[in-house]
């Protein structure tokens, strides 16, 4: 346990101590979170690959007094550092990515041009690469009885940790908070596209009970047809509908009520911060207009949590960068909303 009897909670948040202003080292800490900095795969604004670094400065900022949790962060939140070398290589192959993007949104064809042929393949082994990497890194942490909590990064990052959560806790079920349904298959050629991260997690790992999407309002065709044959291993509370319901009257409390209902008794959130309004999260990658305000998705956890369901894992993704901060500042608060539920919720 870290000595927290010179730590002011109450203070401004230290810069020389870890993020939000926390005194913890990774072994002291019972939650790491891990930074992910990749967006190789991303159709429209870039940017989301920095923001980890964006999130951790804004942390400092984020005052810790957490009327959910009575103080869970005492049990330490560590967030690890960016991985250089990951940036790097995301940098690299985003640039090959935009090329490729660029080559058949005009109507080529792939197949007539042998580097474009190329720099699929480097741009899908770079993906296997960063799914592999990020299963590693987090079974390790899991395996050293760590909390860990993903920062992205795109919505692709995630996917290697869906497999290490499903190897140490069996059955589970995601909550995706998402403007879009992520179920493409191969979206523009790339196996794991950031629009495929949840078809990927629904074909690769059978340990994903159930997928209940909240926020839902921009979507293709293929993906509504793929979530009506899911024979209900996939539930969609869609934006449009669960704003019709308020607008006659009921409340966000039923709502809610039906969504925890679907979820089993072990539950991962993958927060995709378009799920939210966008006057939140204006520079995020795929903008929607619509969408949740951040009290309607704690108040959502809060009853997660109430219903006794246990949170076991969590991502943040798609936060976008800006010169005036406020995409990181949301970040910074989700991401600290959700730490400290997720201590909460494995006090024992």
């Amino acid at each position: 346990m870290a000595d927290l009897s010179g730590f002011d909670p109450n203070g401004a948040g230290n810069p020389n101590n870890n993020v939000f202003g926390l005194p913890f080292t990774e072994e002291e800490a019972a939650l790491v979170i891990f930074p992910v900095p990749w967006e190789v795969t991303v159709s429209y604004k870039a940017g989301t690959a920095r923001a980890p670094e964006h999130v951790f400065r804004a942390s400092l900022q984020v005052d810790l007094h957490d009327n959910d949790t009575s103080d869970a962060w005492r049990r330490g939140i560590y967030m690890r550092n960016v991985d250089r070398t990951i940036l790097l290589k995301s940098d690299y192959l985003r640039k090959e990515a935009e090329l490729y993007i660029n080559y058949i949104t005009q109507g080529e064809n792939v197949n007539d041009n042998k580097f474009m042929c190329k720099t699929l393949k480097e741009v899908n082994a770079g993906s296997i690469f960063l799914n592999d990497w990020v299963y590693t890194q987090t079974k390790e942490l899991l395996d050293k009885g760590k909390l860990v909590a993903l920062l992205g990064g795109d919505h692709s990052t995630p996917l290697g940790y869906f497999k290490a959560i499903a190897e140490k806790h069996g059955a589970f079920g995601i909550l995706q908070i998402d403007a879009h349904f992520d179920l493409r298959k191969s979206y523009e050629g790339f196996t794991y596209s950031h629009a495929s991260v949840m078809y990927n997690a629904l074909n690769e790992i059978p340990e994903l009970q159930k997928l209940v999407q909240v926020g839902v309002r921009d979507y293709g065709s293929d993906e509504l047809q793929l979530v009506k044959d899911s024979k209900d291993r996939i539930a969609v509370f869609f934006d449009r509908n669960m704003k019709e319901r308020l607008f006659e009257g009921e409340l966000w409390k039923t709502i809610a009520d039906e969504i925890v209902e679907q979820l089993p008794e072990k539950v991962y959130i993958s927060f995709d911060i378009d799920g939210l309004d966008p006057k939140l999260c204006p520079n995020t990658g795929t903008p929607v207009m619509g969408g949740l305000e951040t009290e309607q998705a704690f108040y959502l956890f809060r009853k997660i949590l109430s219903s006794g369901r246990r949170f076991i894992g969590f991502d943040v993704n798609e936060v976008g960068v800006s010169t005036k901060e406020w995409d990181e500042n949301v970040g910074a608060r989700v991401l600290y909303k959700l730490c400290n539920l997720l201590l909460a919720s494995n006090s024992n």
